[in-house]
């Protein structure tokens, strides 16, 4: 008798360590989301904030099963069941946020790279992927077969001389009907061949209008380069064609490729343009298109990808993710697209306040083992920014201008005191840097609008090439 009252308290005692030792279906293992968080954050001695809203009503199944040996691995496992995902803001805290698909956690990069590490060890097997990638990608976007260029002369505006330099306004068609707007500076004194340098624009208010988009163009031209700035589409006149919205979709990823090759054609086919000179810069999305292009296309012999290098982030916009170029060869990312530029020189930046914080711990070693592979470990470099934020600023512009003073061979503007002086440059008002006119009057009659028929016009363009 004594032994099953003993038995039947032990029982007891069992049960209140937890409510309900045996479930009759799996939902007695499922608990609320917000309580699973709390747990942990005492569990690990961290904190974790979210707003009450995107945890309401949410339930994590088998709870308790999901907890692993870090506060980084069990927040994975609790947050992938709900659509959620996390970011780490300092060393001791985390913020739950809706799933970004294009955002790891910084561990994840860093083992996703060691990963790819498996997969060469010199300049052969490295050569091997990278072709295997280039191809897949160009298949990605539809391009691997370029579709044909419309007949149409480049549309160009009066003139305006400046300090040292000339802007004019000019429209490419890249597409029939579809016109990329942009600002083309060049050098005034120009003596033979000089450098042209193609300058993508980023997610950034105002486009290729903004300061520092003008002041950048504005000093290589100073400095002795065409360069060329154009807008994305959906942004500045291309809205003239299109609604804002419109930029993000998947189709965007891929005509701006194009478009970024069609205006690469033009600045090559510049009566005084030096073939052995050819850059490409951007910054933020401008970078990503940098990236990609370098890789694509071999005309380019230095490249300056603007803090977007991340072996963790891949781009918030379908124009940068939109297709699947980023599974390509069994998976790749940006720091394996950014170390297809070797052996040609290339400028990364980097800041502490965005996704390129880890740059010179994680993403920029890597990068620099690629260059080995070809002796040119000299030929890349990465200008950290530890205490800046995500933006195209003075230290970005002054860091790029002294890279391609180097590797394009050009005359570094500076003042008195021997500093790089952007004094010079003139910011012109938006409407100066319209091409087809103060409200888009002088838009060509075929123009396209609309993302269905731009969608209509790149079908038919690759489908003729196709066939």
């Amino acid at each position: 008798m004594k032994k099953m009252y003993l038995f039947v308290a032990l029982l007891c005692i069992c049960g209140n360590l937890k409510a309900q030792v045996f479930q009759t279906s799996d939902e007695g293992y499922k608990q609320p989301l917000d309580s699973v968080l709390n747990q942990l954050a005492t569990k690990f001695k961290v904190k974790i904030l979210y707003n009450p809203e995107i945890t309401k009503n949410a339930w994590v199944p088998y709870a308790d099963w999901r907890l692993r040996n870090s506060a980084e691995k069990s927040l994975i496992n609790i947050l992938a069941p709900v659509n959620l995902s996390y970011r780490k803001t300092d060393s001791t805290t985390y913020q739950v946020r809706p799933f970004e698909y294009y955002r790891r956690s910084v561990v994840e990069g860093k083992e996703q790279l060691a990963d790819f590490a498996k997969l060469y060890q010199d300049k052969g097997s490295w050569e091997q992927r990278k072709t295997s990638i280039v191809a897949c990608i160009k298949e990605t976007l539809a391009l691997t077969i370029l579709p044909l260029k419309p007949a149409s002369k480049p549309i160009f505006t009066a003139k305006r001389i400046m300090n040292g330099y000339t802007v004019e306004n000019i429209a490419i068609e890249t597409l029939p009907g579809l016109y990329v707007c942009g600002s083309l500076y060049r050098p005034i004194k120009v003596k033979g061949k000089v450098p042209v340098i193609l300058c993508p624009g980023g997610h950034f208010d105002q486009g290729r209008y903004r300061s520092d988009q003008q002041y950048s163009c504005a000093m290589l031209a100073r400095m002795g380069a065409i360069a060329l700035s154009y807008d994305l589409i959906a942004y500045g006149e291309s809205q003239l064609q299109f609604n804002f919205s419109d930029h993000r979709r998947s189709i965007v990823m891929a005509v701006q490729t194009l478009n970024n090759i069609r205006m690469l054609d033009f600045l090559c086919a510049l009566q005084d343009a030096d073939l052995t000179r050819v850059a490409v810069t951007g910054a933020s999305g401008g970078g990503s298109q940098t990236m990609i292009l370098t890789a694509l296309d071999p005309r380019i012999t230095v490249s300056a990808p603007i803090v977007m290098v991340s072996a963790w982030y891949t781009g918030g916009c379908p124009c940068e993710t939109g297709v699947p170029a980023h599974f390509c060869a069994g998976g790749t990312n940006n720091v394996e697209i950014a170390a297809m530029a070797a052996p040609r020189p290339q400028l990364i930046v980097s800041d502490g306040g965005d996704w390129t914080a880890t740059v010179p711990d994680i993403e920029f070693p890597y990068i620099k083992k690629i260059y080995a592979y070809y002796a040119a470990q000299d030929l890349t470099t990465n200008v950290h920014l530890p205490d800046e934020k995500h933006d195209y600023g003075l230290s970005k512009r002054l860091a790029t201008y002294d890279f391609f003073a180097k590797h394009l061979r050009l005359n570094l503007v500076k003042d008195s005191s021997g500093k790089i002086d952007e004094s010079a440059c003139i910011i012109e008002e938006e409407p100066m840097l319209y091409t087809f006119g103060k409200h888009g009057e002088n838009l060509p009659k075929n123009a396209i609008k609309g993302l269905h028929a731009l969608t209509d016009v790149f079908e038919k363009a690759i489908s003729q090439v196709n066939r």
